[in-house]
């Protein structure tokens, strides 16, 4: 199934987490420290928290996860096709968990990536290098980052 990703940058992990159990009614499928993420059936929800206190109600970034790298994989021909400047990241951990994705970002400079998670991860993961800028002068996004 195909969920939209909402990672929010919140000051109080706990209070957010207290907050978006009750909103909506399912507690964090996965919990580490300065992190959690919520899988909500409905509506069909990935809601990741990253506690980066003073810039808490702000969007870290915005996402789609798909069910398979093979929608992955399709996303990057796809976005290359209508010449869409793409980071890709295969095998990469991010968010404690081994994943495939590609990012974009758009006009006003959000980050959207499309992924899928391969494995879970006991650690955060890495932040990869920057590879280029998008023809719009923007800097290529990195794994969830947190400053």
């Amino acid at each position: 199934m195909s969920r939209i990703q909402l990672a929010l940058n919140v000051d109080d992990l706990d209070a957010s987490i207290q907050f978006y159990s009750k909103l909506f009614g399912v507690d964090p499928a996965k919990r580490k420290p300065g992190y959690a993420n919520f899988a909500v059936d409905e509506p069909p929800l990935k809601l990741v928290l990253l506690e980066n206190p003073g810039r808490g109600g702000t969007i870290n970034h915005l996402g789609v996860q798909v069910d398979c790298s093979e929608r992955v994989h399709a996303e990057i021909a796809r976005l290359t096709a209508v010449e869409m400047f793409t980071e890709e990241e295969i095998g990469t951990t991010c968010c404690f968990a081994t994943q495939d994705k590609v990012w974009v970002t758009a006009p006003d400079h959000e980050k959207w990536e499309i992924y899928t998670v391969l494995a879970d991860s006991e650690t955060f993961g890495d932040t990869p290098q920057l590879t280029g800028e998008d023809p719009g002068g923007n800097t290529a996004p990195s794994c969830c980052a947190t400053s």
